[in-house]
């Protein structure tokens, strides 16, 4: 059963798709990231598989979201069953999504411990990279700066004034006439 396939037909190209979405270089970013965070090597080489290696038991990840905002995660399991860890990798998600991180930003358990999306996890890793600053993190940052919510406030002048603009994207009907056009042979009528 070692040599199980992943898959058939449809499932198997929807797996290989997302497993093809693998960047290298965003994961050498989301690890080089969570060192410096740290403050340790995280060990193991470089690729996919090495990287889930290292992610699969969700240790690093408590630990990390536990230096982003202090006592995230209250206990972290140091063991090797399955339910453990996954444990580990739901009470990180959860750390995250109380931190803010929206849902869609994150990815599953399943994801990581069964490595069926590997490229959501690095994502996950950048979300919580770009959230970090935002709960009052002073360490290194990863990815883009998140930003702010911008709220536009219109007065009722300025929306009844957009009434009568017809848009760009409705075109417009200057001189624009369906007379003379006919298309095809005419219609005749015989008495």
């Amino acid at each position: 059963m070692a040599n199980r396939p992943k898959g058939f037909g449809m499932t198997r190209e929807i797996g290989m798709k997302i497993q093809n979405k693998y960047d290298p270089n965003l994961e050498h970013e989301a690890r080089s990231w969570m060192e410096a965070v740290l403050e340790e090597p995280i060990g193991g080489g470089s690729g996919m598989d090495n990287f889930h290696a290292v992610l699969k038991d969700g240790t690093i990840l408590c630990r990390l979201v536990n230096k982003i905002k202090p006592d995230s995660v209250k206990k972290i399991n140091a063991s090797k069953m399955p339910f453990h860890q996954m444990e580990n990798i739901g009470k990180f998600l959860s750390a995250c999504e109380d931190m803010g991180i929206h849902k869609h930003d994150m990815f599953q358990t399943a994801d990581l411990f069964d490595k069926t999306n590997m490229p959501q996890v690095v994502n996950g890793i950048f979300a919580l990279g770009r959230k970090a600053p935002k709960v009052g993190y002073t360490g290194p940052t990863l990815g883009p700066k998140e930003s702010d919510f911008a709220p536009r406030e219109f007065t009722e002048e300025m929306l009844n004034a957009g009434q009568s603009v017809i848009g760009l994207q409705m075109g417009s009907n200057k001189g624009a006439s369906q007379a003379g056009m006919n298309f095809g042979k005419t219609r005749s009528i015989n008495d």
